[in-house]
């Protein structure tokens, strides 16, 4: 029997397809990044963004902290004062907040609602301890752990950015360590292969597009 090309199939018009319920419209993911400190999370970030296959938002984390060498404000961090963090914590501002190597680190609310609200995806980078948190916070974000292939890559990760003591390192590299134990709690884990970090954000813009196709697809709300 011959169609009209531009009719509908049947079963697209039928009432069992129709109660299916698949939602139209945006579905923007949270993706929860994090890994032990040097493992690349933000170059990851900068090459996915660099990739120009998805529109996302990328949080900034308030610490306070003195900014690095190189770090700017609002771009790398808030970086804000002690009297003004514990302001932020009074007046609920902050979804969660640690202190992390002697300073204090939280992820504001504003830089998770905002960009959902315009059905942007948001990626924030976080420690470990700090990924645990977000997820129970966040039901509906995916979490994805960020490691090298070698610890001894690591290692060198960390000095070849010239910002720690050798004693800062061993520190930095026990603490890993422990991190690594926590693997299994993530979602997804990705190896971070030393100057492949066009394959890491291909693989990153695949785990977004893989959560949008969710038949389980939650939405984040705050």
């Amino acid at each position: 029997m011959m169609t009209d090309k531009f009719s509908a199939p049947a079963a697209s018009r039928s009432p069992a397809f129709r109660e299916f319920g698949v939602p139209i419209g945006p579905r923007p993911v949270v993706m929860i990044l994090s890994g032990p400190s040097g493992v690349g999370k933000d170059s990851a970030i900068d090459a996915l963004q660099a990739l120009g296959q998805v529109d996302f938002h990328r949080v900034v984390t308030a610490t306070s902290r003195a900014p690095r060498p190189g770090e700017v404000d609002g771009k790398d961090y808030h970086f804000v004062s002690l009297t003004r963090f514990a302001e932020m914590i009074n007046r609920d501002e902050l979804l969660e907040y640690a202190i992390v190597y002697n300073d204090y680190k939280g992820v504001p609310k504003r830089e998770i609602t905002e960009p959902l609200q315009r059905g942007q995806d948001v990626i924030m980078r976080v420690d470990v301890q700090g990924a645990a948190t977000m997820a129970r916070i966040l039901p509906g974000a995916c979490t994805v752990f960020l490691t090298t292939a070698t610890e001894q890559e690591l290692l060198q990760r960390l000095r070849d950015r010239q910002t720690d003591s050798e004693e800062q390192i061993a520190i930095r590299m026990a603490h890993a360590r422990k991190e690594l134990a926590e693997l299994a709690k993530f979602t997804y884990v990705v190896v971070n292969h030393r100057d492949h970090l066009d394959h890491t954000a291909r693989i990153l813009w695949a785990i977004l597009e893989a959560e949008r196709a969710r038949t389980n697809y939650q939405r984040v709300a705050l």
